[in-house]
């Protein structure tokens, strides 16, 4: 929002000046997007990743993740979803490149940061996951992926792990 003097701000606040305006901005007035995060799981003492069919549209095979609760880290959120998705504790080893075009997502503008780490336990579909599958690491680029930039995301992780 911007007030009469050409001054902008997002926050939910009011902003008072010496010449007596007072404005108040209300956050949820704005529009933006959702945030989400993927994970890239690489089993441990392995070179074989954890992708997953979706259960959901948009239908395909995908990187496990979703979306980042309020009050949520992203950090907490990737491993919160990489549990409910695959069943597998997930060791964060690197935050990759977010991915923020607003067309990336049929479902809407959402913004995704990935992260790539190491998946402890037995990997089990479970929640938005149907299926999961266990690719070396050296397949990965071969696949077709329901959204586009997961291939990109893949790229940045195995140029990271060269």
């Amino acid at each position: 929002m911007v007030d009469s003097v050409g001054h902008w701000c997002p926050c939910n606040h009011s902003v008072s000046y010496s010449y007596g305006i007072n404005i108040m901005f209300d956050i949820s007035k704005i529009k933006c997007p959702k945030i989400a995060v993927d994970a890239i799981i690489q089993i441990e003492g392995t070179n074989n990743v954890v992708l997953i069919k979706r259960k959901f549209p948009p239908l395909g095979l995908a990187l496990p993740g979703g979306f980042v609760d309020y009050g949520e880290s992203l950090e907490k959120a990737v491993v919160r979803e990489v549990l409910e998705e695959t069943n597998l504790w997930f060791e964060i080893n690197e935050q990759l490149s977010a991915r923020s075009d607003p067309n990336r997502d049929p479902r809407g503008h959402i913004i995704s940061i990935p992260f790539w780490g190491f998946g402890k336990g037995e990997p089990k579909a479970l929640d938005d996951a149907k299926e999961l599958i266990i690719l070396r690491r050296t397949q990965l680029m071969m696949q077709d992926f329901a959204f586009e930039d997961h291939k990109q995301m893949v790229l940045e992780y195995i140029f990271a792990c060269d």
